[in-house]
């Protein structure tokens, strides 16, 4: 029970100090779009007003306990549970040496890239799974961040401004090293486990991510038009960035069959491949988070994406509806991932 309550004052820390973190960058003051698919942002009801004289939650102090995980020999402190000095890695059999600058940044000016997109390169709902992505389409990415071509069209999404903000910081040798290490490793089966319902379990938001709620709050809601991605193993080991804590993806019956003949219709596999695995520097699909993919073809409807090679997606994605938001992202969620190094064989042939 000790090791369950320290572990549970750790990750309530971290989500502290991840939601400070995200709230570095100011976002712009743009209008939200009417149409905001919400569910694939994970829109958090606003901060009540604070109270005249009242102090600021303060992180525990840090006493040199070790906390462990199951299925880790690693055992880490609370402060390197912040990132300080390097990403937290329960898994380092899961990938090889890592650069500077995806195991410890270089601070203040960017921060470790493992840290929110996990040592292994796997993601969260609320960011991006950069394993298995072409050196191209990352160094690509990085170069529209950096110039402003790559915003969110939720201007409440400051994560994105904060990466905007690491991109400018970062030298060509810092994204070129990154890039090769996220490229070499793969996203594995059954990250995202997708499940149709018309029922779903009903959830609470935190820093833009769904959790299942317990005890006497627990129940379930009918689906929606929606797709809920939940951690698969709940808060704790989300909390303590665990990098083989996978996601459920709740989706509506029948959603991945009608995907899966919209994503014909739209000859998607002309330029990601007929597994879409990704061809040279267009990008593997499958397996990834629908949550972030929602959030990526709405972007490109709303014009918040504008770099290169966006002009090929814009025509696909503005015909997309609501619904067929849906059932898109939930078909790639439910592709198995292709292997390492299957994106840039495709490549060279």
């Amino acid at each position: 029970m000790r090791k369950i309550h320290l572990a549970l004052v750790a990750f309530s820390f971290v989500a502290l100090a991840g939601y400070a973190f995200a709230q570095q960058a100011a976002a712009p003051a743009r209008p939200v779009p009417p149409n905001l698919p919400e569910w694939a942002w994970g829109v958090m009801p606003p901060a009540p007003p604070a109270q005249p004289g009242a102090a600021a939650a303060q992180p525990p102090a840090e006493d040199g306990t070790i906390l462990h995980i199951e299925g880790s020999s690693v055992g880490l402190t609370r402060t390197q549970l912040r990132g300080i000095p390097t990403a937290p890695d329960w898994h380092p059999e899961d990938h090889g040496p890592m650069p500077d600058i995806v195991s410890k940044g270089r601070m203040p000016a960017v921060r470790a890239c493992g840290f929110c997109h996990l040592p292994n390169g796997r993601g969260r709902p609320e960011n991006a799974a950069p394993a298995g992505l072409s050196v191209a389409y990352f160094t690509q990415q990085m170069e529209d961040f950096k110039n402003g071509l790559r915003r969110s069209s939720d201007p409440r999404k400051a994560n994105v401004n904060t990466m905007a903000g690491f991109a400018r910081e970062a030298t060509p040798e810092e994204i070129k090293a990154a890039a090769e290490y996220f490229a070499a490793l793969p996203i594995p089966q059954g990250w995202v486990k997708v499940k149709e319902v018309s029922m779903v379990p009903k959830t609470k938001i935190a820093g833009n991510v769904y959790f299942e709620l317990e005890g006497a709050q627990a129940g379930k809601e009918p689906i929606g038009n929606r797709v809920i991605e939940v951690p698969e193993h709940g808060q704790e080991r989300f909390e303590m960035r665990d990098g083989h804590a996978g996601y459920i993806a709740y989706v509506p019956v029948g959603a991945v069959k009608k995907g899966e003949a919209l994503a014909k219709n739209l000859q998607c596999s002309l330029c990601h491949g007929a597994n879409l695995e990704g061809l040279g520097p267009v990008p593997s699909l499958a397996g990834r988070s629908p949550s972030y993919m929602a959030r990526q073809l709405f972007d490109f409807q709303t014009g918040a994406r504008h770099g290169l090679w966006s002009d090929l997606m814009k025509p696909i994605a503005a015909k997309m509806t609501a619904e067929d938001l849906v059932n898109i992202t939930a078909y790639i969620a439910s592709k198995n991932p292709p292997a390492a190094g299957v994106q840039q064989t495709a490549r060279a042939n």
